[in-house]
């Protein structure tokens, strides 16, 4: 009878110290999962989109991750003036492909945040990477909603203009510098533009400063042309 005691309480032991391994190897997968990512950009001056927003700038940002969904915040305030920006962004990334939806608010301070039928415009975006062997980005956003993307057509009547903007970036190396080169186009009459019109061409250079053997900091510098708007740009950057 002892014997058997004894031998039931070995498979008891056996079972819950089985049921705890698994637990903890499932909690810890689960955990893997998670990703909270915070930075901040120090900026000469913020150029959006071929669009210049303000001068110097400090811009924070935070994403939480799961898989492939994220929920990030990002914004902008300006040194010199009342500019501040927030915005949020809900994205899902499977196998190169992204897409998202943005929450843009850049009234400025003392703007009402819960006005969203006149302060905020909401953008969709699809995208798709080609990877690490051929380093292209694709993306397509249009505002499909809010008060930041509407206008008025030739009867007096306000619309909204479905501001889209589609653009290309090639990631390369030079001599341990790593390059961006990109392109913006703006089909049609929107935010950036009266017509089709191509918004920016830029050249992003971004190096690490090393400090010490624990300290180092990327730097990036950015020349930026905008053709619709005849207007040319030299942005520098510190990043957090």
């Amino acid at each position: 009878m002892a014997k058997r005691f004894i031998s039931d309480g070995k498979k008891v032991i056996l079972t819950v110290a089985f049921i705890l391994a698994t637990s903890s190897s499932v909690m810890a997968q689960e955990e893997s999962k998670w990703e909270i990512t915070p930075g901040a950009d120090l900026v000469s001056s913020y150029v959006w989109r071929g669009l210049y927003q303000t001068t110097t700038s400090f811009q924070p940002g935070l994403t939480i991750g799961y898989g492939g969904l994220s929920l990030g915040a990002w914004g902008s305030t300006d040194f010199f003036s009342d500019f501040k920006e927030l915005d949020l962004t809900l994205g899902y990334e499977a196998g190169g492909f992204n897409i998202g939806v943005t929450d843009y608010w850049w009234t400025g301070e003392g703007s009402k945040y819960g006005n969203y039928k006149s302060n905020h415009g909401f953008e969709g975006t699809i995208g798709y990477n080609f990877g690490e062997s051929f380093p292209l980005r694709l993306a397509w956003s249009t505002f499909f909603a809010g008060g930041l993307d509407k206008g008025y057509n030739d009867k007096g009547e306000e619309e909204q203009k479905y501001s889209t903007y589609i653009s290309a970036g090639y990631d390369f190396n030079v001599k341990g510098v790593a390059v961006t080169a990109s392109i913006g186009v703006s089909p049609w009459e929107g935010l950036y533009t009266d017509d089709f019109a191509v918004s920016t061409i830029s050249l992003k250079a971004t190096k690490e400063i090393k400090f010490s053997d624990s300290f180092s900091l990327p730097v990036f510098a950015e020349t930026i042309v905008a053709p619709d708007q005849d207007n040319v740009f030299l942005v520098f950057g510190i990043s957090f």
